[in-house]
């Protein structure tokens, strides 16, 4: 039969004779493994899966390995673009990790574009990440990235009262200036073209659009033993928590909620033996809904 993959005793003799033989048994002949994968419907599911596992112990590693972030840092030309970088790379980590809605970029492969002076399609001010919702109606979203060695707060302004660090207030304005600038010049709509610049049925909405800046970890907030500092969370969250635009996220949230994902995914997957709700053309853009019927993670 077309399709069929025909596996003799003698592989699967050396498989059960000694399953930790499973490397060399693979060296040997490799393609017969290639066909069994290629032959298993689920096998995609699996291989995307752990890709995603292998992206966020990445950005695990960068969060507690300085040496590790260093290094790709410098190959990246510095720690912004190291994140950015690995962020455009998958889209998905952004996309199910900012807000309740699912998040997709402006151009594929490419978060950071022009919005402000001769927009989108020519030369001015940029943002990190030009996002738009996924949906019906589908609406503009900005994002500043920073890294996560950012400092979150500055000095003891009064005792118990620590400030935003200077880094995160200019952050703060930057985006701010962005989103409404780009509101103002691109006003409230902006209709998709094709690139023969026929006018297309579908657009983007920019009714107050959501912006965010992801920047530092929440591990500053802590003390020598890791326990939480209350001066200093109840100074951050009373800032960021009364901030009407950008939200405020930390890298380690971003990553708590991409290895939750994976999680959920996983669990899903392995309970009713089938990817969560999403199809092959969402792994590869990256514009993931998360597993169905999975709560949200508290944060």
């Amino acid at each position: 039969m077309k399709g069929t993959v025909h596996v003799d005793d003698q592989l699967l003799r050396d498989v059960f004779a000694d399953p930790t033989a499973m490397a060399s048994v693979y060296a040997d002949d490799p393609e017969r493994f290639r066909a069994l994968i290629e032959s298993d419907a689920d096998a995609s599911d699996v291989i995307a899966l752990q890709h995603r596992r292998e992206v966020a112990a990445t950005m695990r590693q960068w969060l507690e390995d300085d040496d590790a972030f260093a290094q790709a840092s410098a190959a990246a030309g510095g720690p912004e673009k190291a994140w950015q970088t690995l962020l455009e790379a998958n889209p998905w980590v952004l996309g199910v990790g900012l807000g309740g809605q699912l998040m997709t970029s402006w151009e594929e492969g490419n978060l950071e574009q022009t919005v402000v002076g001769r927009s989108i399609k020519g030369v001015g001010k940029r943002v990190d990440a030009l996002l738009r919702t996924a949906g019906i109606i589908r609406s503009l979203a900005f994002a500043e990235i920073k890294h996560h060695q950012t400092p979150l707060l500055g000095g003891e302004y009064r005792s118990g009262c620590w400030s935003p660090s200077k880094e995160v207030a200019g952050a703060v304005v930057q985006v701010q200036q962005t989103a409404h600038l780009a509101t103002r010049e691109l006003g409230d709509y902006i209709q998709d073209q094709a690139d023969s610049g026929e006018f297309l049925g579908t657009g983007t909405f920019l009714l107050q659009p959501r912006s965010y800046l992801i920047v530092g970890s929440l591990d500053e907030l802590t003390g020598n033993s890791g326990g939480p500092i209350p001066d200093k969370v109840r100074s951050f969250e009373l800032f960021r928590r009364n901030l009407n635009e950008p939200e405020v996220i930390t890298f380690d949230e971003v990553v708590a909620r991409a290895e939750w994902h994976i999680e959920a995914a996983s669990d899903v997957s392995a309970t009713y033996g089938e990817r969560p709700s999403e199809t092959d053309d969402s792994l590869a853009s990256g514009e993931d809904p998360g597993p169905a019927g999975v709560d949200e993670p508290p944060f």
